[in-house]
């Protein structure tokens, strides 16, 4: 019966939290995804090649996955509740960069500054995801994470309203935006340092918590990492070529192929939202195996479909293989308990990192080989999801220890 009271206890999470952290993240990730979305337009006015629209991706995201694990380290020691707003302070100040940016050199540095936004704002956000979920973790993570996915399927449809009919001074145009975010970030922040003394000793219970050895624990990291690898490798190739895709083999206008990346980020939204409470239910190890490995028939036929398919199996993809990531941090939050920031800044950081890399690596061999061959490629790396098997069943392991 004590059993039965203290899960109806932790069964509650606080969805006006959740929700004010997950509109944040919308609005942080939707001045983000500007970036993506103008692309076109940056490489009109500069005259720049696939490698240097890769590496303006890469500027943005190595920034962010450098810096993301040092500033969850820091934070699990000493958090930062207000950290939230200045986070979005930087991505404001990027965002103003790219709208006036003389040359491409400015570009990169208005990237860099976007992804040290980022870097500042997911650990931090993730861990007050953390605090209000009440026990609902993988449901939480994926409240706040939907939020940061319709963003980026926002700005597509945004630019290609605003940003695109004018110039690319009319950016700047979403300032409020960011002013708006830090208000409803301040409010978070105020609730986050009234709940810091009950968090830290949480903390410092579930930290002493070992269910696993040092090398087991090693050995799953690592392999986390390369399925976030096989995810966000391929996740670049529609992410940054898409719309450059569709153009050159479809021969689609600008507006159409931004309308069909909104469809494709619309549904990675929507497969972020189902993943973590799925995970809750049948297991995140089963949501791993599935939503990656389950990708690869979709992806293996997409190069070779025609415009109407390509939409559906994009939107395909994109369910499937978004439901991975809040399956993934949680599954990794609780493999090392009580370094929630410290995980959360790792793979937020190394997933980044690899978007950023694979969309350097990727424009290289776009103007090598051409964008088709890239898909050709890319299709084979869902495959990888079959390492999946290796993954330890943390929950029977966590159950066995109490006994």
């Amino acid at each position: 019966m004590q059993k039965e009271k203290k899960v109806s206890t932790v069964s509650r999470p606080r969805y006006k939290v959740l929700a004010s952290i997950s509109f944040s993240h919308f609005l942080n990730d939707t001045m983000q995804s500007l970036i993506l979305a103008v692309y076109p337009m940056l490489k009109a006015d500069f005259h720049l090649s696939f490698v240097q629209i890769g590496l303006i991706t890469l500027s943005y995201q190595i920034t962010a996955s450098l810096l993301q694990p040092i500033v969850g380290i820091y934070t699990d020691k000493r958090p930062k509740p207000f950290s939230l707003v200045w986070g979005m302070t930087c991505t404001l100040s990027g965002i103003l960069m790219l709208a006036f940016a003389g040359s491409y050199p400015y570009l990169l540095m208005a990237a860099m500054m976007v992804g040290m936004g980022s870097s500042i704002f997911h650990p931090e956000a993730a861990r007050v995801s953390r605090i209000a979920s009440e026990g609902q973790f993988g449901l939480a993570q994926s409240i706040f994470q939907v939020g940061g996915n319709i963003g980026a399927a926002t700005g597509p449809l945004l630019a290609a309203w605003i940003v695109i009919p004018h110039t690319r001074t009319s950016i700047s145009w979403f300032s409020p935006i960011a002013f708006l975010a830090m208000i409803v970030l301040l409010q978070v922040g105020f609730w986050y340092r009234r709940q810091l003394p009950s968090f830290r000793k949480a903390q410092q219970n579930t930290s002493q918590e070992s269910h696993f050895s040092h090398r087991k624990i090693v050995q799953t990291i690592l392999l986390l990492l390369v399925l976030i690898f096989s995810k966000y490798f391929y996740m670049s190739s529609l992410n940054s070529y898409y719309m450059f895709y569709l153009i050159h083999k479809f021969h689609v206008s600008m507006h159409q192929a931004q309308y069909m990346l909104f469809l494709f980020l619309f549904s990675v939204a929507v497969g972020t939202l189902i993943g973590g409470p799925i995970g809750d239910r049948i297991g995140r190890k089963r949501v791993i195996w599935f939503s990656i490995l389950g990708v690869a028939p979709f992806t293996l036929i997409l190069p070779y479909a025609n415009l109407f398919w390509t939409g559906i199996l994009t939107i395909i993809i994109g369910l499937i293989l978004a439901s991975a990531f809040p399956a993934i941090l949680v599954f990794a939050q609780e493999l090392v308990p009580g370094k929630f920031g410290m995980i959360s800044g790792l793979f937020y950081g190394f997933s980044f990192g690899m978007g950023g890399l694979g969309a350097a690596v990727l424009g290289e061999l776009a103007d090598l080989w051409g964008i088709d061959t890239v898909y050709s490629l890319c299709a084979f790396l869902p495959l990888l999801g079959i390492l999946a098997v290796f993954l330890p069943n943390i929950s029977d392991n966590i159950l066995k220890k109490k006994e």
